[in-house]
């Protein structure tokens, strides 16, 4: 649906050209809901911006439906940005138009008749939760209504594409969590190919099917959701992914439970899919001779499945212990010894 094959953005400056993005190539299926997530000053901003060529790249190529963007006459852009709808942190709705009249607008702009705009209205505004409110005007709705406003206006000409630019940064986290949820089932229900431009992995956790990792303008790692989350790479992601695995308090943990137990081994189970629905410390203690305690755990799920670590603390004979790390093994879950006084693992 979408691809951007080796695009570059400069900026003119006194000092030179500034590369904002520096040959990204990325593939987004239809029907995706696709994350790209970063720091301020990433470049996630300018490269969604790309997509609908409210920015110009400097090179590359960039295709959305089969339709090479980045080469379109002015004409064949405002019919191609019909299939591209978007949304903002700050909502941009029409603050002297009600609901009806922001979501009406981008109907009028395209010449659609009264009676046919009237009825695409209602059915969007009960699709985005928005009824009885239809005769309010922004200032009398709350972020989270407003944003649902601009969602709906983005959907107006039925585009195959929508792009959220920090759709949810200016909304609380309830807010943000009845946001994604709307999104969600937009999804769902229309099929549509949603790109979330966002820092907060959050938001990448609870509805993206994959993740871009863009850092200072390229992209430094991708894949599906639970692939990234269970194992990611480069020291940027690890640090998104700290985010909403608590892994520094998780390694505060581990540290005291090493001063106080030097002679323990402290292993961590890494489950993925099936494998965190697997009662694994019950079968532990049916099964091996071990004393187990659990310093701490998280599990998370995704639009790929679920995928979560518990850390463990296992006292006991050698071989017993041996044996229990053995047999989490052979359930398919990860382990990772953190601390091993008997050597077990060469």
């Amino acid at each position: 649906m979408i691809q951007l094959k080796s695009i570059k953005k400069s900026y003119p400056s006194k000092n030179g050209a500034v590369e904002a993005l520096s040959g990204i190539d990325l593939s987004i299926r239809q029907g995706e809901i696709f994350g790209i997530i970063g720091y301020s000053g990433a470049g996630k901003s300018t490269l969604i911006r790309l997509i609908n060529r409210l920015e110009q790249p400097t090179s590359g190529r960039l295709i959305v439906d089969g339709k090479e963007i980045s080469s379109l006459s002015k004409k064949e852009l405002r019919e191609a940005r019909k299939d591209i709808g978007m949304i903002f942190q700050h909502f941009n709705l029409l603050w002297s138009r009600t609901v009806k009249g922001n979501i009406s607008f981008p109907l009028e702009v395209a010449g659609v008749k009264k009676a046919e705009r009237k009825k695409r209205v209602q059915e969007l505004i009960k699709l985005v939760g928005l009824e009885g409110r239809e005769n309010a005007y922004p200032s009398q709705l709350s972020g989270g209504q407003k944003q649902r406003v601009g969602i709906a206006r983005a959907l107006a000409n039925n585009p195959k594409v929508l792009l959220c630019d920090e759709a949810t940064s200016a909304l609380d986290p309830k807010t943000t969590n009845s946001i994604l949820d709307l999104l969600l089932n937009i999804n769902k229900k229309l099929g549509l190919t949603i790109v979330m431009i966002t820092h907060e992995m959050h938001v990448v956790k609870k509805i993206c099917h994959k993740v871009a990792v863009l850092d200072t303008g390229k992209i430094v790692e991708e894949g599906n959701v639970l692939d990234v989350f269970q194992n990611p790479k480069m020291a940027i992601t690890k640090e998104f992914v700290k985010q909403i695995t608590h892994q520094e308090e998780a390694d505060e943990a581990v540290d005291l439970m090493k001063q106080t137990h030097p002679s323990g081994t402290i292993i961590k189970l890494l489950f993925k899919g099936d494998s965190a629905k697997r009662p694994i410390i019950n079968e532990l203690f049916q099964r091996q001779r071990v004393e187990i305690n659990i310093l701490e755990g998280n599990i998370s799920q995704t639009q790929n499945g679920a995928f979560g670590t518990l850390t463990l603390l296992i006292d006991g004979n050698i071989r017993e212990i041996k044996s229990a790390i053995d047999y989490i093994e052979q359930q398919g879950v990860g382990v990772e010894v953190i601390q091993d006084a008997a050597q077990l693992i060469s």
